[in-house]
């Protein structure tokens, strides 16, 4: 397998590439997810996933699953490459001459865990600018016209700090997930490569290449898992999220006893289809741009 030197600033760059076709990819998904989460219990607008993909392009067209992505699409290339750096922060803490970056899951989770932290505080306005967006169904009811008029509007009616609203939600969310994400995506690469190599050491060290469908797998694997982790505490926090400001007081537990006293445990997987036929082709996309990208850079020394 071929070897290669890797800065830090490479994998910044790679890990926008690969962020920013997570969003073009996964972006319709999630808008359908959004709505389900969202959507009234007792009378809801939407039965499934294939309803959801009809009304949205019967009343808005294409262009409705495409709502709210200006946010994340702007903020993917420092969320990813804070997400990475924080990821291989965690490696570099566990890696010494003993195991030589050879770690165990347990590691890779724990790396992948603090990733998720040290991106947080930007990912959770994000996530409230762009559920904001995605829950309006188009037409003259529209309250926000674009992410600066969401920014401007909530800061004028209820502080900054609404921007900011759901970010506890954001660390229950992504802390565990994201060190499920990395878990499997190591785990999935060791299977096919028999290296287990990490997907990030900012440092300049030596990172082995994988091959194409060890790639593919490894991030629809990895995909999978984060949001079968995630799932709960997103649907919590896409509803805090996009509830008028005073309707839960005491936060993601408002929301919590809310939905398990009305709709039963269940509906923390509300959404779970659109997101689930996400991870897939989305983390695909995402590694593969990231590992085109890096080897792209490398041979263009």
């Amino acid at each position: 397998m071929a070897e290669e030197k890797i800065h830090p600033f490479q994998f910044f760059l790679a890990g926008g590439v690969g962020g920013a076709l997570t969003v073009l990819v996964g972006h319709p998904f999630d808008t359908c997810k959004v709505r389900l989460q969202t959507a009234n219990s007792k009378q809801p607008e939407y039965t499934g996933m294939l309803d959801c993909v009809t009304k949205i392009l019967q009343k808005e067209k294409i262009f409705g699953f495409y709502k709210g992505m200006g946010a994340p699409l702007v903020g993917v290339a420092p969320l990813n490459a804070l997400n990475y750096f924080g990821y291989g922060t965690g490696l570099k803490f566990f890696t010494n001459e003993k195991n030589m970056g050879q770690l165990e899951l347990w590691q890779y989770f724990l790396s992948g865990s603090l990733g998720g932290i040290v991106t947080a505080a930007l990912v959770a306005p994000g996530e409230r600018i762009k559920c904001l967006l995605q829950v309006q169904e188009g037409g003259l009811s529209n309250v926000y016209s674009g992410p600066v008029d969401v920014i401007r509007k909530l800061i004028q009616q209820h502080g900054l700090g609404s921007v900011f609203k759901g970010f506890s939600a954001t660390l229950l969310r992504d802390v565990p997930a994201f060190g499920a994400y990395y878990a499997m995506y190591e785990t999935v690469k060791h299977v096919f490569s028999g290296q287990g190599d990490s997907v990030i050491e900012v440092s300049d060290q030596t990172r082995k290449t994988t091959p194409l469908v060890g790639t593919i797998t490894a991030g629809s694997m990895a995909g999978i898992s984060y949001w079968i982790v995630a799932m709960p505490a997103d649907v919590l926090k896409t509803r805090l999220q996009t509830a008028p400001e005073d309707k839960y007081p005491h936060g993601i537990r408002s929301v919590l006893s809310e939905m398990l006293e009305r709709e039963g445990p269940r509906t923390l997987y509300r959404g779970a289809t659109p997101v689930l036929l996400r991870a897939i082709p989305a983390n695909a996309a995402c590694f593969l741009g990231i590992e085109w990208t890096l080897q792209l850079l490398s041979s263009s020394r």
